[in-house]
């Protein structure tokens, strides 16, 4: 064996233990449930709590939002978008730009408002392109779903667009905690590979933590089981499982009739090889007018 083969072999298997590591520490977490993401806004936890009390009025709405300017001003930019005001009628009170959106959507701009602090977040320096490439995949993903629930399905377009922002949670809380394991920045393969394995279960504890639907969370759980078969029409996993392989395949149409063959979900939405393609490009511009809307 020579020395540069002697060399490697140890620190593959220090990469390996770092990866396991890793893993154990957040399947550590998961168990004892601390799944707090760091820099996340009061704002937007008392948002999120507010929305899912039956009993929280529209006032009490506008004076959480109210009392942090930016979350305002995004909220008010959301309403007046090309996307959410088909009416081309401005509006400049908070109160309004709420009834006008809807309680998803606003719960949907206290997250997007969220993410973005998160990506700014000092303790997150050197993580930027991950952080930034997982936000760009969001806003397609949410606008997808949005897109696919209001034209190919029975669904609220406001939850599918929420659940589309959120299926990156678990990806972005595995990134939140590499900072914790330096030796995993520049060990791509290991990333992905924890990304895959386990991204799907850490957004669903994620999401039970915020205490948010159980459909909701058991879409975004099931986002990559492309083979998933129910009872019933097309449901919110349905709309995701389509959502996040049309976005992976917006620019290349082509790849998208390949992959979709065989995956039920699309069938679900009345969707196939030689629709789909057409279904992308009419749908382009209100994909980008919803990406906008969320500040992208």
């Amino acid at each position: 064996m020579d020395a540069a083969r002697r060399g490697a072999e140890p620190a593959a298997k220090t990469q390996h233990a770092l990866a396991f590591e890793f893993v154990a520490s957040l399947a550590s977490e998961l168990s004892s449930g601390k799944i707090d993401l760091p820099s996340f806004p009061d704002v937007a936890i008392r948002v999120r709590r507010a929305l899912g009390d039956d009993h929280t009025t529209i006032d009490q709405i506008v004076r959480i939002v109210g009392s942090e300017p930016a979350l305002a001003a995004r909220l008010l930019k959301m309403s007046n978008s090309a996307a959410l005001n088909r009416s081309g009628k401005q509006v400049t009170e908070l109160r309004t730009a709420i009834a006008r959106m809807g309680y998803n959507m606003v719960r949907s701009a206290a997250i997007s408002f969220a993410m973005a602090q998160i990506r700014t977040s000092s303790g997150l320096r050197g993580l930027e392109r991950p952080l930034e490439e997982l936000w760009r995949v969001s806003t397609y993903v949410a606008a997808f779903c949005y897109v696919l629930a209001k034209n190919h399905t029975e669904r609220n377009a406001d939850e599918a667009f929420l659940a589309g922002l959120l299926h990156g949670v678990g990806r972005l809380y595995i990134l939140t905690r590499t900072p914790k394991f330096p030796g995993l920045l520049g060990d791509d393969a290991s990333l992905d590979e924890i990304m895959r394995n386990w991204h799907a279960s850490v957004a669903k504890a994620v999401l039970e933590n915020w205490e948010l639907n159980e459909e909701l969370v058991q879409a975004v759980a099931d986002q990559d089981d492309i083979s998933r078969e129910h009872e019933g029409p097309a449901d919110i996993a349905d709309i995701l499982v389509c959502a996040n392989m049309m976005a992976a395949y917006i620019d290349v149409p082509e790849h998208l009739a390949l992959n979709m063959a065989g995956v039920r979900s699309f069938r679900m939405l009345g969707l196939d090889e030689n629709n789909s393609a057409k279904i992308l490009a009419e749908s382009r511009d209100e994909i980008e007018a919803l990406r906008q809307a969320l500040g992208n």
